[in-house]
């Protein structure tokens, strides 16, 4: 597979995966948490070094460099969405306060502060408002972020990409 090839499916899953939840946001009534909104930064991730790869059409450690920074956003994905659902699957009595909205804590706080209170999450975070096939949407995020890291990660150690031009034999 080229690199090109191997990062416009990148590009095209992680901004598949953004359109969805756009479409459950404005089309299904589903209101994003802020941990989904978390998710969806890292998605953006994937999409704009996947993006950058496929622009850029190189192989050996340009690849590599795209591949990893890919790899480093769909991780984090994946840690946001692991983290989503353990909130999900915590007892009733657990589960930490509603707080205010991610714009509020946006305007009056530092963004350390933002991110560390979203990370612990809030009874939004911890309602299950969708699913599907008995999973949670979280949990479909995590299983997505898992298999995008799969992917990026073996673009880092250069498996399926190669150069775009090749030596013709005669």
């Amino acid at each position: 597979m080229t690199t090109r090839i191997y990062f416009a499916a990148g590009t095209c899953a992680a901004l598949g995966a953004l359109g969805f939840a756009y479409l459950l946001q404005y089309v299904g009534g589903l209101e994003p948490c802020p941990l989904c909104i978390f998710q969806r930064v890292a998605m953006a991730g994937v999409a704009v070094f996947c993006l950058m790869g496929w622009l850029h059409g190189s192989a050996g450690m340009a690849h590599r460099i795209y591949a990893g920074l890919a790899s480093v956003a769909a991780l984090l994905g994946a840690a946001i969405a692991a983290r989503h659902v353990w909130l999900m699957h915590l007892p009733a009595d657990q589960v930490p306060a509603c707080g205010p909205g991610l714009d509020y804590l946006i305007q009056i706080m530092p963004l350390q502060e933002v991110i560390a209170i979203v990370f612990r999450g809030d009874a939004s975070c911890a309602t299950v408002k969708g699913s599907f096939a008995g999973l949670s949407l979280p949990a479909w995020s995590l299983i997505y972020f898992l298999l995008l890291s799969v992917a990026t990660l073996a673009g880092v150690f250069g498996l399926g990409a190669t150069s775009r031009t090749r030596s013709i034999t005669t």
